[in-house]
């Protein structure tokens, strides 16, 4: 069977000949080759360089990671603007958002050490901060990009299964861009009222996301918001996200197409939350020793029927970690298969950057020889 056929395969309940493999190498593969690494502008078509890596090496590919397979538009009252400045040795990205109730924005400034974009200014810090923000974002209307979708799957070809991403729900765009983990917790108890409204109205207009994913060819939608329970545990997710995530599964599935949601943190809880809900997949899973569950305290949780995608946490990757360490966590992980054929072989999260290369064809060769079933 082809890369392909295995992920498909599961998705569909049925068996393969060997666990799926597939990798998400876009930030590691940038380091390596000296590529920039740009939040501020998405690619309008396939990065076929990356998609060539996967493919000379065997691995499977899945996540157009800042592929832009959906276009979206504001109201007409609302000015959106992405900036990059230069400012003194530093670079930054500045996201701004206007309405006839203010502006706000906010920052990410580039750390080459780190290759990433740090937060350097949360945009939203005051009521009427967020009543901007809500303006703005309950504006939001969504078109698929069909033909730009369609160039990704005629580039990756058999190797893959291009998931169509959506964006966060109202409270994941709370936590992760404009207010963070801190001010968020205060406002939900100081302004329990007016966060409510912001998350009703924005996760409105977001649902309009989840009807143009469904418009495109794709098999498999993936959602998320960067989900660890120990900032979003089920008691948090039920008040603030579920009736989000469950409409967004009960549409997703009546257009005869699968869901997958990105947990790349802590797990107890959110598990069990999400298999209740119908999710299909759990991506970017990352047990101990990073994570909170083992492979096996993952598929207790779990049930039999959660595709668990994931196993090998990040720091596995890195040079300074022996190679048998790297080894055990993927036969860890493959043991899984013996108790339920719902499994993929990936690493919790991406790949990061300074992993070592020859861990990838290791990984590779591992689930090929003792991912059979």
């Amino acid at each position: 069977m082809t890369h392909r056929e295995r992920i498909l395969a599961v998705y569909r309940g049925q068996t393969p000949d060997v666990v799926p493999f597939m990798l998400d190498l876009s930030h590691w593969f940038y380091h390596r080759h000296g590529r920039p690494w740009d939040l501020s502008a998405s690619f309008m078509t396939p990065d076929s360089e990356l998609i060539d890596y996967h493919r000379s090496s065997g691995v499977g590919f899945y996540i157009p990671n800042l592929g832009s397979v959906m276009d979206s538009s504001y109201g007409p009252n609302v000015v959106a603007k992405t900036e990059k400045i230069q400012n003194g040795q530093d670079v930054e990205i500045v996201w701004s958002l206007e309405t006839p109730g203010g502006r706000i924005w906010r920052t990410r400034q580039w750390s080459q050490q780190t290759y990433s974009w740090h937060i350097s200014r949360w945009g939203v810090r005051t009521q009427q901060d967020i009543k901007v923000l809500t303006e703005a974002l309950s504006s939001l209307t969504f078109r698929p990009a069909v033909e730009r979708y369609q160039n990704w799957v005629r580039e990756v070809g058999d190797i893959g299964v291009v998931y169509a991403s959506s964006s966060y729900s109202a409270m994941g765009q709370l936590l992760n861009y404009w207010m963070g983990v801190e001010q968020t917790m205060y406002a939900v108890c100081d302004w329990p009222e007016l966060v409510a409204e912001a998350v009703e109205a924005i996760n409105a207009a977001l649902l309009g996301a989840m009807d143009a994913l469904c418009l495109l060819p794709a098999e498999i939608i993936i959602m998320g918001d960067n989900f660890s329970s120990d900032l979003q545990p089920p008691a948090f997710f039920n008040r603030w996200s579920r009736a989000f995530y469950a409409e967004a599964v009960r549409r997703i599935h009546a257009a005869g197409k699968c869901v997958a949601v990105h947990v790349d943190g802590r797990l107890r809880g959110l598990l069990r939350v999400f298999a209740e809900l119908g999710v299909d997949c759990i991506d970017a899973v990352t047990p101990a020793p990073m994570g909170d569950l083992t492979g096996q305290q993952c598929r207790d949780e779990a049930g039999p029927a959660l595709i668990l995608s994931g196993g090998v946490p990040p720091t596995l990757w890195l040079p300074e970690v022996p190679k048998e360490t790297f080894i055990r966590s993927v036969m860890d992980w493959l043991e899984l298969r013996k108790r339920s054929p719902r499994l993929i072989a990936n690493a919790g999260d991406q790949v990061p950057p300074g992993a070592e290369e020859d861990r990838i064809a290791l990984m590779r060769d591992l689930v090929e020889k003792h991912g059979r079933y």
